[in-house]
């Protein structure tokens, strides 16, 4: 596949998108927010947000890596895009998410940056800075051993390399095309994330983030592997009710699931996260071939019962978080009487 083919095959994904969702009949229009440097017309919103004022439900469904607006700058600087762009990509569980926030009234936010441009579940700072081009002299340099471990595995803020794959990109990066991303997508994403959770905490007393994501299908020894990774920081990031309502779904459903390994949560959780304060977050990983064809391209049979199993999961929670939001508010009575 070319490069001109590859943009053509991606925006016709993403018009594809907006029109299912337009079909799925939410009472909430879609604001976009944010800009993807390079990009222009409407591929150049950052990511859209789509949330009922008053909130419906005191959930917020995020999705920061289905994004697929590609520029077509980025694309001509990466070595092999038709391939490594997919792999980065969390397939299509966009789609999942905006069936299931139609369905729910849940909140919804949706990168539209590839994760190749940001990746949006990493810290600002969280960069490999081997693959940043040195700056000159009037620059101060940065330490080469900043970022975390998985940044210099090649997996941090602008991912670098891929497993199987190898370097992602032909050369380095300029330090203030990195800058623009942050200033024009990461800040702008998580903003909205923290005002979206802020209204429902609000209105609802507590506020639940569920952070989706979809995963290669796991490789287990002796056993089925699970299609479904809850991650919760090991129970830091959310209220154990929330966590266990989420493994009764899948028990229900006959659906095996994790708890944190191997994906325990990112930076999403860490920057948003505040169970004392009434706002909890999960991340959810989903196996690809749980929904998407034998090729892991496109949707396949298990698309619709993988919707079906969330409804009626994000419902449980919502009705759970609403109940948390209740209890909170009673504490604070005897103190607001005194």
């Amino acid at each position: 596949m070319t490069q001109a083919d590859l943009r053509v095959s991606l925006a016709g994904m993403d018009k594809g998108t907006r029109r299912k969702d337009s079909r799925a009949g939410s009472s909430a229009p879609a604001k976009g927010g944010g800009v993807i440097p390079g990009a222009g017309g409407s591929d150049a919103r950052a990511f859209s947000i789509r949330a009922a004022q008053p909130s419906a439900l005191p959930v917020l469904i995020a999705v920061p890596h289905a994004g697929r607006s590609y520029p077509p700058g980025l694309l001509e600087r990466m070595r092999n895009p038709a391939y490594s762009a997919l792999r980065l990509e969390d397939r299509l569980v966009d789609l999942v998410a905006g069936r299931v926030a139609s369905a729910t009234g849940a909140a919804l936010i949706v990168a539209h940056a590839p994760r190749a441009m940001i990746d949006l579940n990493r810290a600002e700072d969280d960069i490999d800075w081997e693959m940043v081009a040195r700056g000159d002299a009037s620059q101060p340099e940065v330490s080469r051993t900043s970022g975390s471990g998985r940044a210099r595995s090649g997996l941090g803020l602008i991912p670098r390399r891929l497993p199987g794959v190898g370097e992602v990109w032909k050369g380095r990066h300029e330090r203030t095309e990195i800058a623009d991303r942050i200033a024009a997508i990461h800040r702008p994403y998580h903003a909205a994330i923290a005002e979206a959770l802020a209204d429902m905490r609000r209105r609802w007393g507590a506020a639940l983030l569920l952070d989706l994501h979809s995963m290669p299908p796991l490789i287990m020894r002796g056993g089925l592997p699970p299609e479904f990774v809850v991650g919760d920081r090991f129970g830091a990031t959310c209220s154990g009710q929330l966590t266990a309502a989420m493994f009764t779904a899948f028990a229900q459903n006959g659906r095996k699931a994790a708890h944190n390994r191997p994906y325990a949560g990112g930076f999403v959780l860490e920057r948003h996260a505040d169970p004392r304060s009434g706002i909890h977050a999960v991340q959810l990983e989903i196996a690809r071939s749980s929904y998407l064809d034998s090729r892991l391209v496109e949707s396949g049979p298990g698309f619709e019962p993988v919707v079906e199993l969330l409804v009626g999961m994000v419902r449980k929670l919502a009705a759970d978080v609403a109940d948390l939001g209740r209890g909170a508010r009673a504490e604070d009575w005897p103190e607001a009487a005194e």
